[in-house]
C-alpha cells in the first residue's frame, strides 16, 4: 500500500473513531474503542492505557490490547507507573523510543513479558487535566515509530478525551438520577407513613401500621417491632409470615445483635444469621435466614428496632433496602413517640380524674356524712341522759 494510501486509510479510521467516540457513552466501551483505533492507526502490536489515581503520580488502572490473558496472567502485577511510563505522567508530552529496554528510565521487564522495542506514549489530558496515557509498542515489521504516527495518536487522544469526559459526565447524571429516585422514594414512604398515621393516636394501631408499612417498603417476608422495656426489647407488634404468639417476647438488651443495633444506633444488614456469634434463632423466637435491623430513634433516644426478615427474591436485603428502611424508620419513630405520649397522657389523665373523685368523695364523708353522724350521737346522747323513751325513739 502508497504512502498517500495508507494516510488516506489513517485518516478514515481517525474519523471513524472520532464519530463512534463522541456517541458512546460507556466509559468501558470508549477506553477499548480508544486501544483499538490506536492499534490499526498506528500498526502497533502492542497498545496499553494508564489512568492516574487522583494524585496524579501513579497509575490507577492499566488496560492491555494484544497480550494474551495467559501472557497477562503470567507476568503478574500491572504497571503503575514506573521507568518509561512514569516518564510521561512526569512530564506529559509525546514521547517516542526507538528501543524502550535501552532509555535510561527502563526498569525492564518482569518474566513473561513479550518483548517489546520500539515505543509510542501520548498523554490524554481532559480540559487541561491529565487524565492518563496511551502507549503503543512494536510497531509492525520492526520499524520505528514516526511522526506521522505520533500525530495520529494526539488526534486519537484529543477525541478520547472528549469521549471519556461525556462518559464520564453521563455516568454522573445518570448517578444523580438514581439518588434523586431514592430521595423520592424515601420521601414517598414517610409521606405513606404520615398519612397513614395522621390524626392515628392509639399506640396499638400505630405499631400495626409501621410494621406493615415496613414489611411492603422492602417486600420482606416479616417484619417485627421492638421497643425498650428496662434492660430488654419486647416484640410489641408483628407482620407478615410468623406466628403471632411469638408476640410479648423479651430480648437483652446486652449480648443480642437487637440490643446491638439499638446501642449504636445504626442499621445493620444481616446475610446469614447463623453465621453471627451474637445472634440464634431462638433470639426472638422468629425463624429467618437473613435480616435488616434498623434503629427506631427520636431525638438521639432510641426506643427499639425495627426487623425486616428474608426479602421475598432475596433473602438478603441491599444497601438501598437498608436507606430506605433507615428514612422510614425516623419517619415510625416520631409516630411511635407520640403515640406513647399520648397513651401516657390518657393514662394520667385518668389517674388524675380519679384522684379527684377519690378527694371529692372524701370531702362529701367529711363535711356532710360525719357531720350528719355528729349531730346524730349527740340527740342520743340527749335523749340517754333524759331517760325520756319517746326521745330515744323519735332519735
Amino acid at each position: 500500500m502508497s504512502s498517500q494510501s495508507l494516510e488516506s486509510r489513517r485518516l478514515e479510521l481517525l474519523i471513524e473513531a472520532g464519530r463512534a467516540l463522541v456517541s458512546m457513552l460507556d466509559l468501558e466501551a470508549v477506553l477499548e474503542r480508544v486501544l483499538e483505533t490506536a492499534r490499526d492507526v498506528t500498526g502497533a502490536r502492542y497498545a496499553a492505557l494508564g489512568i492516574l489515581d487522583s494524585r496524579r503520580e501513579s497509575l490507577e488502572r492499566f488496560l492491555t490490547l494484544g497480550i494474551e490473558e495467559e501472557v497477562r496472567t503470567e507476568i503478574g502485577d500491572l504497571p503503575t507507573g514506573q521507568g518509561v511510563l512514569g516518564e510521561l505522567i512526569r512530564d506529559p508530552r509525546p514521547l517516542r523510543v526507538r528501543d524502550v529496554g535501552a532509555h535510561p528510565a527502563s526498569y525492564g521487564f518482569p518474566p513473561g513479558h513479550p518483548p517489546m522495542h520500539t515505543f509510542l506514549g501520548v498523554p490524554i489530558a481532559i480540559r487541561g487535566e491529565a487524565y492518563g496515557n496511551l502507549y503503543l509498542t512494536e510497531k509492525q515489521g520492526g520499524e520505528e515509530f514516526d511522526q506521522a504516527d505520533e500525530e495520529s495518536a494526539v488526534i486519537l487522544a484529543g477525541w478520547a478525551a472528549i469521549a471519556i469526559e461525556n462518559a464520564r459526565l453521563y455516568r454522573d447524571a445518570e448517578e444523580r438520577r438514581g439518588e434523586l429516585e431514592v430521595a423520592i422514594r424515601r420521601l414517598q414512604a414517610a409521606t405513606e407513613i404520615m398519612r397513614a398515621l395522621d390524626g392515628e393516636t392509639d399506640i396499638r394501631r400505630v405499631l400495626e401500621l409501621v410494621v406493615k408499612r415496613a414489611r411492603a417498603l422492602v417486600d420482606a417476608r416479616w417484619t417485627a417491632m421492638l421497643l425498650v422495656s428496662g434492660a430488654e426489647l419486647e416484640i410489641e407488634e408483628i407482620a407478615g409470615e410468623v406466628d403471632r404468639n411469638v408476640m410479648g417476647t423479651r430480648v437483652p438488651i446486652e449480648g443480642s445483635i437487637s440490643g446491638q443495633v439499638l446501642k449504636s444506633m445504626r442499621p445493620e444488614r444481616v446475610a446469614d444469621l447463623s453465621s453471627r456469634v451474637m445472634v440464634s434463632q431462638e433470639e426472638l423466637g422468629l425463624h429467618a435466614e437473613a435480616a435488616l435491623l434498623v434503629p427506631l430513634v427520636f431525638r438521639s433516644q432510641p426506643l427499639g428496632i425495627l426487623i425486616a426478615a428474608d426479602k421475598a427474591d432475596g433473602p438478603e436485603f441491599t444497601a438501598e433496602d437498608g436507606r430506605l428502611l433507615e428514612s422510614f424508620a425516623a419517619t415510625a419513630a416520631t409516630a411511635v413517640h407520640t403515640a406513647r405520649s399520648v397513651a401516657e397522657d390518657r393514662l394520667r389523665h385518668s389517674l388524675e380524674a380519679s384522684e379527684q373523685e377519690r378527694r371529692r368523695w372524701a370531702r362529701e364523708l367529711h363535711d356532710e356524712t360525719l357531720q350528719a353522724l355528729g349531730g346524730l350521737q349527740m340527740l342520743l346522747s340527749s335523749a340517754l341522759r333524759s331517760g325520756d323513751d319517746e326521745r330515744l325513739q323519735t332519735a
